[in-house]
């Protein structure tokens, strides 16, 4: 059996932000065991799963993907839509623009320390889309 749910996250703050719960509260119930396929339809945001307990991990995540790419840089041509859009789909080619996790005893099977990551790249993003399907 399959389930697809889209929905809609609020406006975030440039960063790295836990969504986790988030995710769960459109998602549940899980079934006893299958997938989650988690997708963000924008170019400019990514998803990723990582640390999920020191806060300090998302904070030198944008300040590591700020020096890789950073904003007003000369050899950027892509500039209509401000100084954070171009480097924002840089680093949302470098998150990627989905997630998989396994679902197993009716739950999300990440690590201890892991959670869903959004990505927000753009200094005023807005509300961002998803569609997670769940496979079971």
């Amino acid at each position: 059996m399959t389930k697809q749910i889209e929905f809609s996250l609020p406006a975030f703050p440039r960063g790295f932000h836990l969504i986790t719960q988030d995710v769960l509260k459109q998602i549940v119930p899980l079934p006893e065991t299958g997938i989650l396929h988690l997708f963000i339809k924008h170019t400019s945001a990514g998803l990723a799963i990582n640390e999920n307990a020191d806060p300090s991990v998302r904070v030198d995540f944008e300040t590591a993907f700020n020096r890789l790419s950073p904003e007003n840089a000369p050899y950027l041509t892509h500039t209509a839509e401000g100084p954070d859009d171009m480097p924002a789909h840089i680093k949302s080619v470098l998150t990627g623009a989905s997630v998989t996790i396994p679902v197993s005893r009716g739950r999300l099977n990440l690590g201890t320390w892991q959670g869903i990551y959004l990505c927000e790249f753009r200094n005023y993003g807005g509300r961002r889309n998803l569609v997670a399907t769940v496979y079971s």
